[in-house]
């Protein structure tokens, strides 16, 4: 008899955007000339930058001819690719990353969600709350959590980022193996300073943890005194692994390429106590369940870092930040307290109330999508995320429904 992996069973009923997905799908068909706007789900809605679209065909048209055909191509991702990010990403700014420690992708949500293969059941994880759901997800499905109950999972150490602390969680209170971070953070779009990422880097050392860096958002900084890496800290290279991606920065959304950094110290420990080298264990998963990015999207990928590709991507993310900014101003002119905006694409809003009941009453009376903050864990129950991926035009005919709506 076949049984299933029972740790499934705890997950619970549906994947927050699909519930998200379901309500807005009957209230559609409720009221079909009923025009909704949707701030909710992070998916970009500008095309892909001009010079990524000509390297795109280009890459095409070479494989259209046998003398230019690329067939398998390393799993590691193309060096072309690798150096280029090596250089403007990490050592442009001064952090030591070599082109053979990044491993190209299709997703951070992939990246972040598979690595936590590498690491043996019974680590202890922290996890921050509110929380991109796909690091406590796939947690849950490898059988490192208990039962649900109470709105959280039993055996996990929950990492609680409120108004009290600026949405940046202290360090644990008990020593752990496994910590997530995202900053700027989704879905709060709250930042992080170089001294307190240093106490985290500090803390992994001395418990000999390792730290999951998701700097998926780190392009929409726009206080320079932030890191945009952890690499940045010292001594980071031997206790973190850092997640990053093309898809919010230059549109990759529906394009799929994202890269994870594993530098070649960052180490983890056998039951004997023996230190373990990630960067070998990782390669070898890699190639082992992934056969690579295709040609056509690397080298479209590539173009983001030229010239063009570069002053492209910054129009892209200058104009989201800009609907981030009128979205924050249009909060705060309505009375409630928020957070993002400022170096993030999201609003994380303070709404009071219910955060599904708030969603609804968006949904119904202004025909308005958002996020509903419970969705994200214990911590986001009576709050709403809003996000900045829509046209110009929508985001400020959504705030005038909305605030015809609430007043």
């Amino acid at each position: 008899m076949l049984k299933i992996n029972e740790h499934y069973l705890k997950l619970q009923a549906s994947y927050l955007f699909s519930d998200i997905a379901k309500r807005v799908a009957a209230f559609q068909q409720a009221n079909p000339d009923k025009h909704i706007i949707r701030l909710g789900i992070g998916d970009v809605t500008k095309a892909l930058p001009a010079a990524c679209i000509a390297a795109f065909h280009k890459a095409v048209d070479e494989m259209a001819a046998d003398s230019s055909f690329r067939g398998y191509g390393p799993e590691q991702g193309y060096a072309f690719l690798r150096e280029t990010i090596a250089k403007h990403d990490f050592q442009a700014r001064g952090a030591a990353i070599s082109a053979d420690e990044i491993f190209i992708s299709d997703g951070a949500k992939c990246d972040t969600g598979n690595i936590q293969e590498l690491f043996s059941a019974d680590a202890r994880v922290a996890i921050p709350d509110p929380v991109y759901p796909v690091y406590l997800d796939t947690n849950v499905m490898a059988g490192r959590t208990g039962a649900f109950a109470d709105g959280r999972y039993q055996g996990l150490v929950y990492l609680d980022s409120t108004a009290e602390n600026g949405y940046v969680p202290a360090l644990p209170s008990e020593p752990v193996d496994l910590i997530y971070l995202c900053f700027p953070n989704n879905p709060t779009g709250a930042t992080v300073s170089k001294a307190v990422l240093k106490q985290w880097v500090d803390y992994a050392k001395a418990n000999k943890a390792l730290i999951l860096f998701d700097a998926a958002y780190e392009a929409f900084i726009r206080d320079e005194s932030l890191p945009h890496s952890i690499y940045e800290i010292e001594g980071a290279r031997e206790v973190a692994i850092e997640f990053r991606s093309l898809s919010k920065s230059a549109g990759f959304t529906g394009t799929r390429c994202a890269y994870t950094v594993v530098p070649k110290e960052c180490a983890a420990y056998d039951s004997a106590g023996g230190r373990q080298l990630i960067h070998p264990l990782w390669n070898r998963r890699h190639c082992t369940k992934f056969n690579g990015v295709s040609y056509p999207v690397q080298r479209a990928a590539e173009a983001v870092y030229s010239d063009a590709g570069q002053a492209q991507c910054k129009a892209l993310i200058n104009g989201y930040l800009e609907n981030a900014d009128l979205i924050a101003a249009a909060v705060k002119e309505l009375g409630f307290d928020y957070v993002g905006a400022a170096n993030a694409p999201y609003v994380w809003i303070r709404c009071g109330r219910d955060s599904w009941e708030f969603f609804d009453l968006l949904l119904n009376k202004a025909g308005v999508v958002c996020t509903p903050g419970a969705g994200f864990g214990r911590c986001g129950q009576g709050y709403i995320r809003l996000s900045a991926f829509n046209s110009r035009e929508n985001v400020v005919k959504a705030l005038e429904r909305i605030k015809a709506a609430l007043v």
